[in-house]
């Protein structure tokens, strides 16, 4: 046990980070004046994205992913399947928006909304394309063999992950307000088109037969570096399976579940209609 628990690492800016964003949304839920189920829920996905964050960069998952690639593999995917769609479900903004005083939002809150390069990043097609970019250009590019050797580089690296995640997963959700909406039929789309960048992009790990990563090799030999490269590609791979489909399941119920209550709304309306006839 003592063993294991060494090898959990703490890094105080790290800390600082998950605990202050941590802080800020629970005074943001007490000074909302009607709070509800919903914001419950949403509090503890906010929450619990925090938590797989803090999980991914600070146990023994961190320490291991300058060894394995597959560990490594699993970091990214914590931060970009896991947290990422997490704290997107929390809706920081809009908690922001009915937490703060109406001089607030005029002043600080609502012109950085209602910017147009904030308009441009969050579009969906904008959202989609750079986590399509980021994804791939990480893991074929210099970038993530200096990660290996550098800190900073690599802190950066997870930072770039999780915000682009962030975005990409914000038309999904629809909650925080935004300047551009998707239809339920077009967040289908958007994630069903979202699958392949996992999936290839595991194949091609998977499917190389040297070892893309010298760092890795010169940990571990030709050999299990390879083994393990091709663990890696698999858990990518698999990835866009194990999240892009249940999410595209949510998204359906969600879609169903409105349809069900615009129905019930408008029998509703046309039976006053009746009775005031």
């Amino acid at each position: 046990m003592t063993r294991v628990l060494a090898r959990w690492t703490f890094d105080p800016v790290v800390v600082a980070a998950l605990v202050a964003s941590g802080v800020l949304y629970l005074r943001g839920v007490a000074r909302v004046r009607r709070p509800d189920r919903r914001l419950a829920h949403r509090a503890a996905c906010f929450l619990g994205g925090l938590a797989v964050v803090w999980l991914a960069l600070q146990s023994p998952i961190d320490a291991d992913a300058g060894t394995w690639l597959s560990v490594h593999m699993v970091q990214h995917l914590l931060l970009t399947m896991v947290a990422a769609p997490l704290l997107v479900l929390g809706a920081p903004v809009l908690l922001a928006l009915r937490a703060s005083t109406p001089a607030f939002r005029q002043r600080w809150l609502l012109p950085p909304l209602r910017s147009r390069p904030l308009r441009l990043l969050t579009h969906p097609v904008v959202s989609w394309a750079q986590f399509a970019v980021v994804l791939w250009a990480s893991h074929f590019s210099p970038l993530y063999e200096a990660a290996l050797r550098s800190g900073g580089v690599h802190a950066a690296e997870h930072l770039l992950y999780l915000a682009s995640a962030v975005l990409f997963w914000s038309p999904v959700a629809g909650i925080d307000p935004s300047p551009t909406r998707l239809s339920h039929p077009a967040r289908l789309l958007y994630l069903f088109l979202a699958m392949p960048l996992a999936s290839f992009l595991g194949l091609a790990l998977w499917g190389a037969d040297r070892v893309l990563y010298p760092s890795y090799q010169a940990a571990l030999g030709p050999a299990a570096a390879l083994d393990d490269q091709h663990l890696a590609g698999t858990l990518m791979g698999s990835a866009g399976m194990l999240v892009m489909v249940p999410a595209l399941g949510l998204v359906l119920l969600d879609w169903l579940r409105r349809e069900e209550r615009e129905g019930a709304r408008i029998d509703a309306r046309l039976g006053v209609e009746g009775e005031s006839r």
